[in-house]
């Protein structure tokens, strides 16, 4: 049976009658006959009973009625879902976890809209983020690198046809809550960190030291947790007087005034920049947020 058969089949249901039904199909009534014996034999099912009245829709008929109301159904979402006019333009950005990255994406939604556009952002691990750039599920992907890890990821960029792009340099700070004893301090070491625990990233199955979102890596750390999500890194320096390794970028506006970004003495260098795939160029929307990325240069502490 055919979709256009299904679709006959209904209009006949709904109408009630053969005859107005093939009236608002356009075509005869013997040929609207001959399409539901077709279809009822292939079935082997009777769909409808004829009488003086019109049709009478068996109990077998309303069953299968059901079934093709939902074939047709799903063709005309599948249809207005991929209508020319009605199919949005994607941008999906994939960032390791920074609020900054996710601030500019909110600029940049702001900027262009939604009624037009089907945007995505993946606050992700590190590797996540070199695959979707690599598979395109992404256009864009935020990370650093370091002396540490650049020439691992530099390697696994060129075997994934990937590009780096710097867009700023920053050293390293240590993100606390505001009411840690630490607080206070103008720069702080990591002997005066061997007391709380360290607050890290889980990579999963990467869990490399060269995925690592947070500096200094490879350090002896005397307590130390994972976790998986911003929000939770936050709840854990709140609640437990945790501390991460950050650039000290910090977004006031989606994280609140209740945590600080404190110098750490024993800092590093952080190249944070984005990957896109190579030969490819950036659309209107991408050029857009790495715009709003770079305004972050102005507020590196």
């Amino acid at each position: 049976m055919t979709l256009q058969q299904l679709k006959q089949i209904i209009t006949i249901a709904d109408s009630g009658s053969m005859n107005e039904a093939a009236k608002k199909l356009f075509v005869s009534q013997p040929n609207l006959s001959a399409v539901v014996k077709e279809v009822e034999e292939e079935i082997k099912v009777t769909i409808f009973l004829r009488s003086n009245r019109g049709i009478i829709i068996t109990t077998e008929g309303e069953e299968f009625l059901g079934y093709a109301r939902q074939v047709v159904q799903q063709y005309d979402l599948m249809q207005q879902r991929y209508d020319e006019k009605n199919v949005k333009k994607k941008f999906s950005v994939s960032t390791q976890h920074y609020s900054f990255a996710v601030e500019a994406f909110v600029e940049m939604v702001k900027t262009f809209g939604m009624d037009e556009y089907e945007f995505a952002i993946h606050e992700t691990r590190t590797n996540t983020v070199i695959e979707n750039v690599k598979n395109m599920k992404s256009e864009i992907g935020v990370l650093y690198l370091s002396e540490f890890n650049k020439k691992v990821l530099k390697k696994l960029f060129s075997e994934s046809s990937l590009v780096f792009e710097e867009l700023f340099t920053c050293d390293t700070y240590v993100y606390i809550w505001k009411n840690n004893p630490l607080a206070q301090k103008k720069i702080i070491s990591m002997k005066d960190l061997e007391q709380y625990p360290c607050l890290a990233f889980e990579q999963g199955l990467n869990n490399s030291f060269y995925f690592a979102e947070e500096m200094k890596s490879t350090y002896q750390y005397k307590r130390i947790i994972k976790a998986d999500d911003r929000a939770t890194m936050l709840n854990l320096m709140k609640g437990l007087l945790g501390y991460t390794l950050c650039s000290g970028i910090i977004s006031e506006n989606l994280n609140g005034n209740d945590y600080i970004a404190v110098p750490l003495k024993e800092s590093e260098k952080m190249h944070i920049g984005y990957i896109r795939h190579k030969g490819t160029k950036i659309s209107p929307l991408g050029e857009r947020y790495l715009e709003g990325l770079k305004k972050y240069k102005d507020k590196i502490l």
